[in-house]
């Protein structure tokens, strides 16, 4: 890599996680436009008189300058953009979710500005007070398509057009297939494939059944991983 190439200034960026090292700097989990998820160490960031203590917020817009060639980059500049309001209550643990979605499906360093700018969307929204699961849902499946596990929807497995009165069952890399035909996968009703295609939630069981659906492409792709964040959203609905 050329020297030209190991310094960047005024990148868009998200913090997904921090974590300490040393007993004064962090290493951040940064998920910037252009440049794609990174390792970022924050030299100094855990002192108490730190400027960047007030300046690296999860859910915030910022803009970062790094530089180094290595796997961990050194962090030259953090400035909050500020315009969003913070995350509170459902909402938080709602981003938490993102958050570990990215940590854990997302490859260093492979730009995708387009989920980018569909996870800024979905922070927006929740910090606006939303928390329907169509938030997450549309999150989901930009997230599923930019790492190329797009969603087979309008059509089913051998290429015919969805029926919106039919049923369904959703394999995984293969896409829907008539009930008659298959033994398992996720059962779905046409109209929810096509609700979900168009980002439609407004019908009940769509919803319901989209979110099941989601679930079960997750975990697949997630290859076993658990999802912290849903172990404690599940847990908070118990109390």
């Amino acid at each position: 890599m050329t020297p030209a190439r190991q310094r960047v200034d005024g990148a868009a960026a998200f913090l997904l996680h921090a974590y300490p090292y040393s007993e004064t700097s962090l290493i951040l989990e940064v998920f910037a436009r252009d440049h794609g998820r990174l390792a970022i160490l924050a030299r100094g960031a855990r002192r108490p008189r730190s400027a960047l203590r007030a300046v690296l917020v999860s859910f915030q817009p910022l803009e970062l300058g790094w530089f180094g060639g290595g796997e961990v980059k050194t962090l030259a500049k953090a400035e909050w953009l500020g315009g969003m309001p913070l995350l509170a209550r459902e909402g938080l643990l709602l981003g938490y979710y993102l958050n570990e979605l990215l940590l854990k499906l997302l490859p260093r360093e492979d730009a995708h500005a387009s989920l980018f700018d569909a996870y800024a969307a979905a922070l927006s929204a929740l910090s606006r007070g939303a928390t329907e699961t169509a938030e997450l849902r549309r999150f989901e499946k930009a997230m599923l398509r930019e790492l190329g596990y797009g969603l087979m929807l309008d059509h089913d497995g051998a290429g015919n057009e969805i029926n919106v009165g039919s049923r369904y069952r959703y394999l995984v890399e293969r896409g829907a297939m008539p009930e008659a035909l298959a033994e398992s996968g996720v059962l779905v009703t046409g109209k929810t494939l096509l609700d979900l295609a168009a980002d439609d939630y407004s019908d009940a069981r769509s919803l319901a059944e989209s979110k099941q659906l989601m679930r079960h492409l997750l975990a697949h792709y997630l290859s076993g991983q658990p999802l912290q964040t849903r172990r404690v959203f599940l847990e908070l609905q118990d109390v």
